[in-house]
């Protein structure tokens, strides 16, 4: 079974119940059995440092996703991911560590994906599903602490319903795998704030390294591989005003194992 989560804004985990490699950091588009349910749990960590400004921001996320899976029909496969986290923010103010922070679960999110096309051959498959999914304002997002209300990236909720739809294609063979997605975030308002939507661009190539000779009685696999994600953010928007220091475009490589 191998399972990719969607980094930028939200969570979408999917997942293949056949030995074969598949994206880290994005979806793919391998099978799950008719009637088969998956359990998945992930732990995930970011850190972000060196603020070249004088009040010095330093954030930390640890969090856990848990994903569950189920194949509804041979082509339909439908998932519910829900995170928790615990984020953590400090900066100076008047030469002086200022620290706020908050755990808790996050909004739930609910997806569909469904094959529309493969090719199937000898030690070979291709195939081509699009997905569409809803995050739910199920987190809070009224926060606050002793110096009042969290500001949005703190709180575990965003409180808004946010779409997510895209397309992802695959192709696994015995010894490699390659998966390319494009996929839209769209960002609901609440509290007089809307995050930016993201659109992305993923590419990724993996390569089984061992065993180099298939066999009988091999229990597992090791592949390693190279992922790409372009991601573009537009700009947030607070009481209807573009935020200037929000948005972007970033282009992440990821060796994976």
């Amino acid at each position: 079974m191998k399972c990719a989560p969607w980094l930028g804004g939200g969570w979408i985990v999917l997942c293949a119940g056949v030995v074969s490699a598949a994206p880290l950091t994005f979806n793919t588009a391998l099978p799950i059995s008719k009637d088969e349910w998956i359990l998945r749990e992930q732990f995930v960590f970011v850190k972000s440092t060196d603020d070249p400004s004088p009040m010095d921001r330093r954030m930390e996320v640890s969090g856990l996703m848990t994903m569950l899976g189920y194949g509804v029909t041979r082509d339909l496969a439908v998932f519910s991911v829900l995170p928790y986290a615990d984020k953590r923010f400090a900066m100076k103010v008047g030469g002086r560590d200022v620290a706020r922070s908050r755990a808790g679960f996050g909004d739930l999110l609910l997806l569909g994906r469904y094959t529309v096309y493969e090719d199937n051959g000898p030690g070979h498959t291709f195939r081509i599903a699009p997905f569409l999914g809803v995050e739910t304002p199920s987190g809070s997002d009224r926060a606050s602490d002793r110096f009042g209300r969290l500001p949005p990236a703190l709180q575990p909720g965003s409180g808004t319903w946010d779409w997510q739809l895209g397309a992802v294609a695959s192709f696994q063979s015995l010894d490699w795998g390659a998966d390319a997605q494009f996929a839209w975030q769209g960002k609901g308002e609440a509290n007089g704030f809307r995050a930016g939507a993201i659109s992305r661009l993923d590419l990724s190539v993996q390569r089984r390294l061992w065993p180099v000779v298939l066999g009988g009685g091999v229990p597992s696999f090791l592949y390693g591989g190279l992922e790409l994600n372009l991601v573009h953010a537009a700009k947030d928007r607070v009481s209807g005003i573009d935020d200037p220091d929000s948005g972007g475009t970033s282009l992440f490589l990821t060796p994976t194992l």
